[in-house]
């Protein structure tokens, strides 16, 4: 398994390519430069459906598994979660008791539900702004499984660790939250962790992340960040989702097909009273009207800059160069219309060229100088996490709190007092088996007596 420093330092081991990578194009337009709008999308607001196995019984707690457990949940402030949830007293009073189908009940019930929160996050999905990002973590951490096996193991808090994110950020956090001085601190805290629990446990060997509040784009590889570079998000009427597609390629001197919005926004007026003008801005046509279709070619003034990276998804996200080289300077970098636009894009796209499609960085060089458009395919795919934390390492040991940019943690927040998402698995008694019918006697029919005829 890879390591995961933190993706907010800087890795020792630096990639270098010749210079021509890290160079840009002297030109620095501070135009805003309107490229592809993103694709907004309606939240998904209903919960997943819990899967329902039928056993015969219920798992056996014995009462050291069970006192593990309670010790578990009384500690779970640590974690950003509450113990109010997972009916701590209800827990004790079985134990007390000694009444092993109420114990059972309760203590699998506590044990499922606080699962589903530690490894899916706690947050309902109607609370979660724009986040599609897909999560496999079902996929290789069943719930009942991990139970059954803890139980005959006596395992029962181990592996409820286990479910943690396994990037040092995450542990970061979690030690933050036990120094945090206010509640309203607290709770930014339990905001970011649940991000990270909205994601993947592991987020691979190879990815780019992009941390919209953060405006920043890092490529990390093996285990290190091998490349930072400065982003343009969303503005906040063309907000920038959260999701994690696969890359597939990059693409270098890309066409840039205009999307209906912004051909009614102004190129479609100047190809109807200026093509000549349009024509010297790249920009090639067919139809009018409502059928107007509007491409610009790859050059100086192209909107996607000199690079896209090819990373398909419903929503029409995906990192690419810009002309307006001056956004890079500003500190908050909201100023798109959706997609993120790379800071040194010549150093990003040879690096993706060089490192994950296998071509020398000649080959990448005499593409560009070329001014066509070309494609270099990655050997593997992997993903791009479009991210959303306001709350980071600070690279001294602690965290700094960013701006809340699109206004998403307030309903994380507020979900907090309200009952979480629900347990991703219940088990349900088996039904008795129904036993066949046997027909002894058999009816011999005529036209007379039977209602066919």
């Amino acid at each position: 398994m890879a390591k995961n420093p933190s993706i907010y330092s800087r890795g020792a081991a630096t990639l270098i390519l010749p210079l021509m990578l890290f160079s840009a194009p002297a030109t620095a337009q501070t135009r805003d430069v309107k490229e592809d709008s993103v694709v907004i999308q309606p939240d998904k607001v209903a919960d997943d459906a819990p899967v329902v196995e039928a056993v015969s019984g219920l798992p056996s707690w014995d009462e050291d598994n069970a006192t593990a457990l309670l010790r578990f949940i009384e500690n779970v402030g640590d974690e950003g979660l509450f113990a109010k949830d997972y009916n701590p007293d209800a827990l004790a009073a079985a134990i007390l008791e000694g009444n092993q189908i109420a114990l059972d009940k309760v203590a699998t019930d506590s044990f499922l539900l606080l699962a589903t929160h530690l490894r899916d996050g706690r947050t309902p999905n109607a609370a979660r702004k724009q986040w599609f990002m897909t999560d496999n973590d079902a996929d290789h951490m069943p719930l009942l499984h991990l139970l059954a096996t803890a139980l005959a193991t006596n395992t029962i808090p181990d592996t409820l660790a286990e479910f943690d994110p396994i990037h040092p950020d995450f542990l970061v956090l979690k030690k933050a939250l036990k120094a945090a001085r206010t509640p309203a601190d607290a709770n930014a805290i339990r905001v970011n962790m649940e991000r990270w629990r909205w994601m993947p446990r592991d987020l691979g060997p190879r990815y780019v992340v992009s941390n919209v509040p953060e405006y920043m784009t890092r490529v990390v590889h093996g285990g290190t960040t091998i490349a930072t570079h400065k982003a343009v998000v969303g503005k906040a009427s063309t907000p920038t989702p959260q999701l994690n597609p696969m890359a597939t390629g990059i693409i270098v001197n890309p066409n840039w097909t205009l999307p209906r919005s912004i051909i009614n926004e102004g190129i479609g007026a100047t190809i109807a009273n200026n093509p000549a003008r349009a024509r010297a801005q790249g920009y090639t046509w067919t139809g009018s009207g409502k059928s107007l279709s509007v491409v610009q070619k790859p050059g100086a003034n192209n909107a996607l800059g000199v690079m896209k990276m090819e990373m398909l998804n419903e929503h029409a996200i995906y990192l690419h160069d810009t002309p307006s080289k001056g956004a890079f300077n500003a500190a908050a970098r909201a100023f798109s219309h959706g997609c993120i636009r790379t800071e040194r894009a010549l150093h990003f796209s040879g690096l993706m060229a060089v490192m994950f499609a296998g071509r020398s960085p000649e080959e990448f060089g005499e593409a560009i100088a070329s001014g066509k458009t070309t494609r270099f395919g990655f050997e593997a795919p992997f993903p791009v996490y479009v991210a959303y934390w306001t709350v980071i390492p600070d690279g001294k040991g602690g965290v700094k709190k960013l701006s809340d940019l699109y206004g998403r943690d307030a309903p994380v927040v507020a979900s907090f007092a309200k009952p979480g998402r629900p347990t991703a698995a219940i088990i349900a008694p088996k039904p008795p088996e129904i036993a066949p019918t046997v027909q002894t006697t058999s009816r011999v029919t005529t036209p007379g007596t039977s209602g066919i005829y």
